[in-house]
């Protein structure tokens, strides 16, 4: 007999045994356990010849049990439960239930796709276990290569030299909108972006984020303007943070608007306005059972 089906016997043992022990009564247990008298009573026996010892006492009106078996009954239990709760276990992780998920996100994500995502999410996987950290998408494609991470909301475009790694899935356009310290233009009034010319920018670096860096660099060129470069930030609460300070205006993506500052208004543009693009991007080779489901929760959302 192989290892598995001794496991499975000495599981039924116990079963066979707790179903005795609580009927005190060969015949009501078989019956409880939907089977006839006599191989139940050989079960048993068998089970006392492995442990050595008698677990009850037998006599022709009744059965008890022995001290053996009174201290056998309560960690038999014990062990058919955390059995079952195995079982459980194994199940829900393999449905993507049950296990860990670290994703990282763009700070841009934060005030659009992110929050109701993962809500929505824990709503319907409580026992998956969520680590979250901000990062720009050079930093996320690294760890993503690394296998630090399972999955990252970035901003393409995707290097190609990464292609051949990650699958990748946009997941939301947005339009730029311009933030401004709240004194240059009134409450809720669109402007252009000759209105900007004078201002300085604050940006965010190349390197980091290319795409969006080049779409708002195209949007004053379009225009024939060559903006004031003031400022250089990678998180979207500093570059806010800076405006606040009235060191410059930026122009963001819609959902930034959600983050209020003091002395910050954002404005719609007249003119035709680029958008900025997020995407999600996880490995080729990833079995994550729990990426899967999460994978398709964001189709959802998005259908």
């Amino acid at each position: 007999m192989n290892d598995i089906d001794q496991r499975h016997l000495e599981l039924r043992q116990l079963r066979y045994f707790i179903t005795v022990a609580e009927e005190l009564h060969f015949g009501k247990a078989a019956t409880r356990l939907h089977m006839t008298q006599p191989p139940l009573s050989q079960a048993i026996q068998a089970f006392e010849s492995d442990l050595g010892t008698p677990l009850f006492v037998r006599s022709t009106r009744q059965i008890s049990l022995t001290a053996a078996g009174k201290a056998l009954l309560p960690e038999a239990r014990k062990l058919l439960q955390q059995a079952h709760s195995l079982r459980q276990l194994v199940q829900r992780a393999a449905a993507g239930n049950q296990g860990h998920l670290s994703l990282a996100f763009v700070s841009i994500a934060d005030y659009s796709i992110l929050p109701p995502t993962l809500r929505t999410f824990r709503q319907t996987h409580a026992d998956v276990s969520i680590e979250l950290r901000e990062a720009t998408t050079d930093v996320q494609l690294e760890a993503l290569e690394k296998g630090e991470i399972d999955a990252g909301f970035m901003i393409p475009p995707m290097p190609e030299k990464f292609q051949h790694l990650l699958d990748y899935q946009k997941i939301l356009t947005e339009p730029l909108i311009l933030a401004a310290p709240e004194h240059l233009f009134s409450l809720g009034q669109a402007v252009s972006i000759e209105q900007c010319k004078d201002q300085a920018l604050i940006l965010f670096p190349r390197k980091i984020a290319p795409a969006l860096h080049d779409a708002i660099l195209g949007f004053f060129h379009e225009a024939g303007l060559t903006p004031d470069i003031g400022q250089e930030a990678i998180q979207m609460q500093t570059i806010v943070g800076l405006v606040s300070a009235g060191m410059g205006i930026a122009l963001v993506p819609q959902s930034v608007s959600n983050l209020q500052r003091p002395g910050v208004s954002y404005h719609a543009f007249n003119d035709k306005t680029p958008v900025v693009e997020i995407g999600f991007a996880w490995r080729k080779d990833n079995p994550s059972a729990v990426l899967t489901s999460f994978l398709q929760l964001l189709n959802q959302n998005l259908c």
